[in-house]
């Protein structure tokens, strides 16, 4: 990993840190998940779970922190490893494909974050979760809404760093 990576993923942390932050105000929607797909497609699936472990542990620094952030690093950190395998084949997908994937990255995570949280509230797993859909829903179209503000901007500084750092 060489210093201008690890600049492109302190940028990308401190983008998707500040957008968490000043979206927080609408429930479940953040620009989190879509930036760790982007980067797990572009620099590679450890560059996703970094990427998900700094997000995470920072914003909820600032957010509020408890036993969720285990499941958010988790979660995040699983999201960046697929989009990294993903990445390793074909880093050219057009951005219906992306959009739909970061979609289903929104359902992902709100499954796996219920299946380890529903015990605390006493009730079975699939009232907890069907509870918790409108947010999962949110955070879909959120992540709808933000890969398609984010993945043109940012393919295009990533393509630049492919093309300037890697193909030597």
């Amino acid at each position: 990993m060489n210093i201008y990576k690890i600049t492109l993923i302190a940028l990308l942390a401190t983008l998707a840190i500040v957008g968490r932050v000043a979206v927080s105000f609408i429930p479940s929607v953040q620009p989190v998940t879509s930036i760790i797909i982007i980067s797990g497609i572009f620099l590679g699936p450890v560059s996703g779970i970094l990427l998900a472990i700094l997000v995470t542990f920072l914003s909820n620094m600032l957010l509020g922190t408890g036993i969720w952030t285990v499941w958010q690093i988790i979660t995040w950190g699983l999201i960046g490893l697929i989009s990294g395998i993903i990445g390793k084949y074909t880093k050219k997908f057009p951005l219906y494909v992306v959009v739909l994937f970061a979609v289903f990255c929104g359902y992902f995570y709100g499954f796996v974050v219920s299946l380890v949280n529903y015990q605390v509230t006493g009730q079975g797993f699939l009232a907890y979760y069907l509870a918790g859909l409108p947010f999962d829903t949110n955070h879909a179209i959120g992540n709808a809404a933000f890969m398609i503000l984010l993945y043109p901007a940012i393919t295009f500084i990533f393509n630049n760093y492919i093309t300037k750092h890697l193909k030597k």
